[in-house]
């Protein structure tokens, strides 16, 4: 596979949350405004994209035994290199996004990528497939934000998009409202976008 296809494939194709359902936790916790889902999904390409070139780079020298240890400690570092980023600069983004940061250790797509791909491929296309899989997951907390927000707060990115007329939806700042968006999203795209298609 090329690098273009091998992005395209992690991003879109294969996306591991409409097509694999994972990594859902966090459209549930912090998608009901737009600048948290960017910062999160910002957190997660970096997390990916090192994480994955780091595996790839060092993979024949880890033991299988423990290999499972040894990628929950590099992504780990990452991870931390992240929420001491936000904490110094970004700290009311950092204090929204409370524990998520930190849970992006255990995010399965973080870890599912690490042992599908970046354990049997070289360090750049590791890399890019990490970048395209952190694209892919950011690509729908976006969408599921935006309309959480604009339709929950009449705002996006803090900035007032619908006036006084504009009646704002209760419903849309509460959690469940990111799982009903996420089925929608997963039925529009197996539905009737892969209709027109086929």
């Amino acid at each position: 596979m090329s690098k273009r296809e091998i992005f395209m494939n992690s991003a879109f194709t294969e996306n591991s949350v409409w097509k694999q359902i994972l990594g859902i936790c966090s459209a549930l916790a912090i998608t009901n405004l737009v600048r948290n889902s960017l910062v999160m999904g910002l957190g997660v390409i970096f997390t990916l994209a090192l994480s994955s070139l780091t595996v790839s780079l060092i993979r024949s020298y880890i033991p299988k035994r423990i290999r499972m240890m040894v990628q929950t400690l590099i992504i780990a570092s990452y991870v931390i290199i992240v929420d001491l980023f936000l904490k110094a600069f970004m700290p009311e983004i950092s204090k929204a996004l409370g524990p998520y940061v930190g849970l992006i250790i255990t995010n399965c797509i973080i870890m599912g990528r690490l042992e599908a791909f970046a354990g049997k491929n070289s360090p750049i296309d590791s890399m890019i497939d990490g970048i395209g899989t952190g694209v892919g997951y950011s690509l729908v907390l976006i969408i599921i934000s935006f309309v959480r927000e604009l339709f929950g707060f009449g705002t996006l990115f803090g900035f007032q998009i619908l006036g006084d007329w504009w009646t704002k939806w209760s419903i849309m700042v509460m959690a469940p409202s990111a799982f009903f968006m996420l089925a929608i999203l997963i039925w529009i795209i197996k539905g009737p976008l892969s209709a027109k298609k086929g």
